[in-house]
């Protein structure tokens, strides 16, 4: 794999800055953790009666939830390349472990003196080793959260870095219990029997509870994501267990013990719930993300269709009418003698129907491009002539009558002068086709321009064709909705298309007694200015 340097983007929980709505939780939470302290400070060397049931219970919590917290940050480890992240995943799979003795050997929990040949002061200093060993963690997090990756680093080397914490958290867990155990009888007596607790063990806490103030202050000091202060909240509740065991009781199986076992599931669930909660809501966006890249795909790749239909569609109609004008110029020339004069008239509307294709390709340049390339003033008049005059052969060959009706003033539109005659050619070729499916002889074809009373421009194109149901008509417009057999359904789209780009509008109503009329409205040309 290649070398990268790790990018700190504000992709997940070390990096994303707390919302409003996040710190107003996280401050929910540290509040009712406080007010729970508080209250449990009031009663907390009460005497209540012994549970021996409920040790295991709560610890055996403590380590599920520490184990797959640890799980989840190991991997966010190996992804993000953080040692920071590596040094919270090490006190969370510590705690975890270290946990696994102490129920173990707890008195009344398994055994009256507890398993593993456990003495009396065995559980008391595993209990210390777990809650020195988090705090300093947790410490280690704070310190390395600020560190930038320099050097190069690859995919091995960081599961080579997260074996080697694994492996030395297991090793120290293993030899903090051998010492626990097997030294029990050379360390400082933290218990005065199976339930009072020696004052040694209060200096101990006291200790461990100023490295949490530590880190809280160190956190706070470099808080900058979702995590950081996730994790303020998580050493508050680790210090709160720690005031109450430290400082305000003297027994075992006192409202306080019981109490700071919550504390304990507090904080081995906080960051849990945070990190599924959030991998949650990450996933959610990056499923919709992948989504919208999907969908953005496919509608280039449709875009990529539409042009290349489009292209295909407009050029044709040129290709076919050279092709038909070539076949005849043939002809006139195998006659005897040849008919020269029809022979230039074909040659003359090829060359015509060839500049038409090269204006296709300008047409819808200047459609999909930016901009109001080419926009010049335009007669619609000679537009209505031009069309008329290309087209002329073939409404002959079709026995349609044509009926050009135009307004007298000339009717001028500022537009493009490729694409607005392709409109108009589009219609009439549609109306040719259409009344092809005709049997009689009432093939009629009435293209007009006027001038509206609100500074516009109508030109009609009327045939009478057997017309469109009128349930469709508003769906005609739309890309690749055709009536026609072998249709691509893009010729009315690109038309409605190039209309809208003049600013104007493409209506299409039923004819009477049968046909449709389509119109095109276009807003007249200003030439005063």
């Amino acid at each position: 794999m290649a070398n990268a340097k790790f990018d700190d983007t504000e992709t997940w929980l070390t990096s994303l800055p707390p919302t409003p709505r996040q710190s107003a939780i996280a401050l929910a939470v540290a509040a009712v953790l406080l007010v729970g302290a508080g209250v449990t400070a009031l009663f907390a060397d009460a005497p209540l009666p012994r549970n021996d049931a409920f040790i295991p219970a709560m610890e055996v919590a403590v380590i599920l939830t520490d184990l797959i917290t640890a799980a989840l940050l190991f991997s966010q480890s190996l992804i993000y390349h953080s040692r920071a992240l590596l040094a919270l995943a090490s006190g969370y799979l510590f705690t975890a472990l270290i946990v696994i003795p102490h129920v173990l050997t707890f008195p009344g929990a398994f055994s009256p003196t507890g398993l593993l040949g456990a003495g009396l002061q065995s559980t008391g200093w595993l209990y210390v080793f777990w809650h020195l060993g988090f705090p300093a963690a947790l410490l280690t997090y704070g310190c390395l959260k600020g560190d930038k990756f320099t050097e190069p680093f690859t995919q091995p080397s960081t599961l080579f870095a997260v074996g080697w914490s694994v492996a030395i958290v297991v090793s120290l867990v293993c030899a903090l219990t051998w010492l626990a155990i097997a030294g029990e009888r050379f360390l400082p007596r933290v218990f005065l029997d199976g339930i009072h607790i020696a004052s040694f063990a209060h200096y101990v806490l006291a200790f461990a509870a100023l490295i949490c103030v530590g880190t809280l202050a160190t956190l706070w000091g470099r808080r900058r994501s979702v995590l950081d202060q996730w994790l303020m909240v998580v050493t508050l509740a680790f210090l709160s267990e720690l005031v109450i065991n430290g400082l305000l009781i003297s027994a075992r199986f006192t409202l306080g013990f019981y109490a700071s076992r919550i504390f304990s599931i507090a904080t081995s669930t906080i960051v849990l719930f945070v990190l599924l909660g959030e991998t949650i809501r990450l996933y959610a966006r990056l499923a919709h993300s992948n989504m919208m890249l999907r969908y953005e795909r496919n509608n280039k790749l449709m875009n990529l269709e539409a042009m290349a239909a489009s292209i295909s569609h407009e050029v044709r109609q040129p290709l076919a009418a050279i092709a038909t004008q070539g076949g005849a110029a043939l002809r006139f020339l195998q006659h005897m003698p040849p008919d020269l004069e029809e022979v230039r008239s074909s040659l003359n509307r090829i060359v015509s129907d060839s500049h038409r294709a090269s204006q296709v390709f300008d047409s819808l340049r200047a459609l999909f491009g930016k901009g109001n390339r080419g926009q010049e003033p335009v007669d619609m008049n000679e537009v209505v002539r031009g069309v008329h005059r290309i087209l002329r052969s073939e409404l002959t060959d079709h026995r349609i009558t044509a009926r050009i009706e135009l307004t007298p003033e000339p009717p001028i539109v500022m537009g493009n002068k490729a694409q607005l005659p392709e409109v108009i050619l589009n219609l009439v070729h549609n109306a040719v086709e259409a009344m092809a499916s005709i049997k009689d002889d009432t093939r009629f074809l009435r293209v007009s321009s006027e001038r509206d009373s609100d500074d516009a421009i109508t030109v009609a194109v009327e045939d009478s064709g057997p017309g469109i149901d009128p349930k469709k008509l508003d769906t005609v417009f739309d890309a690749f909705i055709t009536t026609k057999p072998h249709g691509m359904g893009l010729g009315l789209a690109i038309c409605r298309m190039i209309v809208e780009h003049h600013k104007g509008r493409l209506s299409a109503t039923p004819a009477s007694p049968r046909g449709v009329i389509f119109r095109i409205t276009l807003p007249q040309a200003n030439l005063r200015q």
